[in-house]
């Protein structure tokens, strides 16, 4: 995982909070504590967390309303309520609203940490690049056929775009394009290390050092040798970091901590950021120098949402990945699935989209992926607002039909508007598909009304 995740801790117990903070701290997360909904709720605001560890009963209020509220800002993510044996039944209604697991108090610290490892190792999907689908929507194919052009040149990069967008993606695909595929790739997240061991991380150290230095170290730079650089979230760089990065750009050298030796690097510099740089300048956040070297080529990574032919490649891709990693064949999504995630805002972009996939692959029984499996929070929304009478079924209904009337026009377009053709990939007569798509007004040359 090229990020270090952070881990949003929501607990109003002072003691168990604090060793909470410092358990997952030591094992190598970033990690904030709240201690009420309201200050989680503020300082989550724009900034979404990796994984939320929340207790249920807070004091201004039910762990399971700031849930609701950030998968309404970044989609669903993952979510691990702590419960006392009291609570258990509401624990279990929150999954089935879309958490991901809970435990009960008091819980085993150890097999906690292995739980929040598994989730984010899932959720990563690190293993396998998507790069088919990258470039296959009107949105992404500029930025892909520019990727192509300067993959082999030595000039720096510069991708910006919302949280989860892909940013990792796009510079994985420049380094894979380019002469320098065979040599390393190293990630950095800036805002992973506290601003004392920048140094130390990203330039190494020499033997004696600093107390603790028992031998040499190589950093980061030093690491990805002739590679390629990816430096992730530079906008979170202080004026003092910033000054040190200026002077790697400009020289291409370095030392190690508690060295004398100039080095030289021959790395490529790739750089993102989900804030707009040229507006850090304007308000004196970033140096307008270091601006000027990083933003020689610079692109924007669309969100998802504007992204449409990628969505239904992409989860068939981590479908495919959750599930051999899990060592259980590959279950199939529904069309009412498949409908409502081609048509979704998908506000937590392909982060939400890689959450949902192993949420649904993990839970899901049987050989096909359910509405509820995938989209648990919307289902169980529709469920508790319903008023109990004749529009629920009236609502299903269209919901059923709206699904129906998706995946009959995606079949059509699939067999070139061949009528024949696409109610045998149907499993229906030719007269039925023809009933359908007079009733919703489908062409049979291109599946549109």
């Amino acid at each position: 995982m090229p990020d270090t995740p952070l881990i949003a801790i929501i607990e109003d117990d002072e003691v168990l909070g604090r060793s909470l903070r410092q358990r997952f701290a030591l094992e190598g997360f970033r990690v904030t504590w709240f201690t009420t909904i309201t200050e989680a709720r503020r300082a989550l605001a724009g900034r979404a967390a990796d994984l939320v560890l929340s207790d249920i009963r807070l004091p201004d209020g039910n762990g399971g309303t700031l849930m609701a509220e950030l998968f309404d800002e970044y989609g669903i993510l993952p979510t691990i309520f702590m419960t006392a044996f009291a609570d258990i039944d509401e624990a279990v209604r929150l999954i089935k609203r879309g958490a991901r697991d809970y435990v009960e108090k008091p819980f085993d610290l150890d097999r906690l940490i292995e739980k929040v490892r598994s989730i984010l190792s899932q959720a990563s999907g690190e293993e396998v690049t998507p790069f088919d689908s990258f470039g296959l929507s009107p949105s992404t194919a500029p930025i892909r056929r520019t990727l192509d052009k300067v993959a082999d040149l030595d000039v720096p990069v510069l991708i910006q775009g919302e949280t989860g967008t892909g940013k990792d993606v796009a510079a994985r695909y420049l380094h894979a394009a380019g002469i320098r595929a065979s040599r390393p790739l190293i990630a950095f997240n800036c805002a992973s290390v506290p601003e004392s061991l920048f140094d130390d991380v990203l330039f190494g150290h020499e033997k004696g050092a600093f107390t603790g230095a028992v031998g040499r170290h190589e950093g980061l730079v030093e690491r990805a040798g002739d590679g390629t650089l990816f430096l992730d979230e530079i906008a979170e760089l202080t004026p003092s970091q910033q000054a040190k990065l200026l002077r790697l750009i400009e020289a291409r050298e370095f030392m190690r901590l508690g060295g004398s030796e100039t080095l030289k690097t021959s790395a490529r510099f790739v750089f993102a950021s989900n804030q707009d740089l040229q507006d850090a300048v304007r308000r004196g956040a970033f140096r307008e120098d270091l601006w000027f070297r990083v933003n020689v080529v610079t692109l924007e990574m669309p969100p998802l949402r504007d992204r449409r032919a990628e969505i239904l490649p992409l989860i068939e891709h981590y479908i495919a990945l959750s599930s051999r990693r899990m060592g259980r064949p590959a279950p199939v999504p529904s069309p009412e699935v498949l409908s409502f995630a081609h048509d979704d805002r998908w506000r937590g972009n392909i982060r939400e989209l890689v959450n949902r996939v192993e949420r649904a692959v993990a839970l899901c029984n049987g050989a096909s992926i359910t509405m509820n499996d995938f989209w648990p929070d919307r289902m169980a929304y529709a469920v508790e607002t319903s008023p109990g009478n004749s529009s629920d079924l009236m609502t299903l209904g269209a919901v059923r039909e709206r699904a129906e009337k998706g995946h009959i026009k995606q079949v059509l377009h699939q067999s070139g508007g061949r009528i024949q053709d696409a109610a045998t990939r149907l499993g229906i007569s030719r007269s039925t598909l023809w009933e359908k798509m007079r009733r919703y007004g489908l062409s049979s040359e291109e599946g549109e009304p």
